[in-house]
């Protein structure tokens, strides 16, 4: 879709519409903050959010008043955010739209500070009042549960309504965010938001606020799309002069090109990839040379020296969920599923080893589901051989294994109803 043609249709749906908070949203609110159930409850994310608030202690009667940062600063962070490439087309996509339901655009970083704001100049200038204004940190742990701190919190697109707010003196705004991503790694770059009085608040804006930060990463995809071929006409001469397995990948593992071995959708990188030799999870041993826009990757028959030695399974971001292997020549991450990051847990907490019916009772309590547990360790072994173990399932001997776990043990895995994972959460 065209941006003039998003911009078109998200202005004609977005004349301010007055409405109330959702029915209960300001007893049930009312109600967590004095450690009470209430009869009607909040949106699953707007719960979840309010839980995490009250963990970190902050008062829902505190000002909105913050420290903003130097505007060198601002300027530094603006340069070195790759949003900044689509701020154009962020603009162009949801300017009208703020103009038309007196709204603002605000676009913040990964960690919540305000880059860039646009709209409605009687708006910006009541937005100042609660400090939603360029350089200012909007992350749930500063203002609690709002749209941009909430969305970088879950990782999801999400609307903020009036007293849904955890703070009470937002309760006269209403805000909707997305997260935009990096279609190259699937990282977060910042958010774009949409924030006004409550009285415009409008049903579909979460809609249109998401539409238009898959606009952006669309763009983001067609220049990875245009590096590839840029690579691919560097890298195709070499790559046909050579014997053996060797492929040409952009700097994010990306193929370009390859010559004497299948080819590949991407190749999982060292997160410090230096030229020389390397070990990589599904190749071995090979031998890396750097090409303009990526690496020449030639696999080559030596000893295993760079074998792994560590493991560090990430599981603090529930939408985040990695495991990090370490070598002598590198470290790379492969991104996990939730139904992998539980079999990895449960691993990690048994290191002499699981049947896959034991596994089968810790995932499903059920020992009998061995052929869905054999499947799934199966599909990780792909990226995981060299460190996962089999008769028994385990880690390899000699690897160290790290568990990070959330700051709090109920935001362990918490969509997981695993009973290895549940035993867990309730145990603290």
């Amino acid at each position: 879709m065209r941006v003039e043609t998003a911009a078109a249709e998200v202005t004609r749906s977005a004349a301010p519409q007055p409405v109330r908070a959702a029915p209960g949203s300001h007893r049930a609110r009312e109600a967590g903050l004095a450690g009470n159930r209430s009869p009607v409850a909040p949106r699953a994310e707007i719960g979840a959010s309010w839980d995490r608030v009250l963990r970190s202690g902050l008062d829902p009667d505190r000002s909105t008043e913050c420290a903003l940062l130097q505007m060198n600063e601002i300027e530094r962070r603006r340069r070195t955010s790759t949003l900044g490439e689509v701020m154009p087309l962020l603009s162009e996509g949801l300017r009208p739209l703020a103009d038309a339901a007196q709204q603002i655009m605000v676009v913040t970083d990964m960690e919540g500070l305000v880059l860039w704001r646009q709209g409605n100049p009687g708006v910006l200038r009541r937005a100042d009042s609660v400090c939603l204004a360029e350089g200012a940190a909007w992350a749930e742990a500063s203002m609690g549960t709002n749209a941009i701190g909430t969305a970088l919190a879950s990782r999801a697109p999400v609307q903020v309504h009036s007293s849904e707010h955890f703070v009470r003196r937002l309760h006269n705004w209403t805000c909707a965010a997305a997260p935009v991503r990096d279609p190259r790694d699937g990282r977060m770059m910042g958010i774009v938001d949409m924030s006004g009085a409550a009285s415009t608040f409008h049903p579909t804006m979460l809609a249109l606020v998401r539409s238009v930060a898959r606009l952006a990463e669309s763009e983001f995809r067609n220049r990875h799309l245009q590096a590839i071929d840029r690579l691919r006409s560097v890298a195709a001469p070499l790559l046909c002069r050579m014997g053996g397995r060797a492929l040409a990948v952009d700097s994010h593992g990306w193929l370009a090109a390859v010559t004497g071995m299948p080819p590949v959708d991407r190749l999982p990188l060292p997160k410090s990839l230096r030229p020389g030799r390397v070990w990589l999870p599904s190749l071995g041993m090979c031998r890396a040379e750097p090409l303009p826009g990526g690496w020449l990757v030639q696999v080559t028959d030596g000893l295993s020296d760079g074998m792994p030695r560590r493991i560090v399974l990430d599981l603090s971001r529930p939408r985040g969920l990695t495991v990090n292997v370490v070598s002598a020549t590198g470290t790379w991450t492969q991104k996990l599923s939730p139904r992998h990051a539980e079999l990895l847990y449960a691993l990690a907490l048994h290191r002499e080893g699981r049947t896959a019916s034991e596994l089968a009772e810790d995932i499903f309590g059920d020992a009998t589901r061995t052929v869905t547990v054999r499947a799934e360790v199966s599909r990780m072994r792909r990226h995981l051989a060299e460190v996962l173990a089999h008769r028994p399932y385990r880690f390899g001997e000699g690897v160290e294994v790290e568990v990070i776990q959330p700051d709090h043990p109920a935001d362990l895995l918490p969509r997981s109803t695993a009973p290895v994972v549940v035993r867990a959460r309730t145990a603290a």
